[in-house]
C-alpha cells in the first residue's frame, strides 16, 4: 500500500505576488506589446487592443485584450488569455498555454520566473495570438 508524503509549500506572500507582478508587467511592456501590439490597427472584426496580466489566487495570467469592430457589437472589449504561471512551491511555476478549447496544458513544470518569461518570449505556443 502505498504511503502519504508530506510536502510543505511555500505560500506566496503579497510581496512575492507584487515582485512577480512587477518582472511580468516589465516583461509585457519591453517584450510582448513592442513585438505583437506595435500599433493600434481597427478591422471590421476583432482586433487587438492591449496585453495585460493579473494574479486570480495562486495563479497569474496573461491576457490579450480585443474589442470588437462588428457593426452589431462596434466597440465592445473582451479578454482572452493565452498562457498562465501556476505557482507551486518556492519560486517555482508551471507554465500553463490556453487551447482554443479552454483548456489549460502545462507546457514546462518546475520553472523559475526567468525561465518562464524567457520561454515564453521563444515559444510560439506561449505567444499572443
Amino acid at each position: 500500500m502505498a504511503t502519504r508524503q508530506k510536502v510543505w509549500v511555500k505560500i506566496l506572500t503579497k510581496e512575492d505576488k507584487a515582485g512577480v507582478a512587477s518582472a511580468c508587467e516589465r516583461f509585457i511592456a519591453e517584450v510582448l506589446k513592442p513585438r505583437f501590439l506595435p500599433e493600434d490597427r481597427p478591422t471590421d472584426f476583432n482586433y487587438p487592443i492591449d496585453i495585460t496580466g493579473k494574479w486570480r489566487g495562486d495563479r497569474y495570467s496573461f491576457f490579450q485584450r480585443y474589442r470588437s469592430g462588428f457593426p452589431d457589437n462596434s466597440g465592445e472589449e473582451f479578454d482572452s488569455a493565452f498562457a498562465r504561471l501556476d505557482h507551486v512551491s518556492g519560486e517555482r511555476f508551471h507554465l500553463m498555454w490556453h487551447r482554443h478549447t479552454g483548456q489549460w496544458l502545462c507546457l514546462h513544470a518546475n520553472v523559475t520566473l526567468a525561465e518562464a518569461l524567457r520561454l515564453m518570449e521563444t515559444e510560439e505556443l506561449l505567444r499572443p495570438n
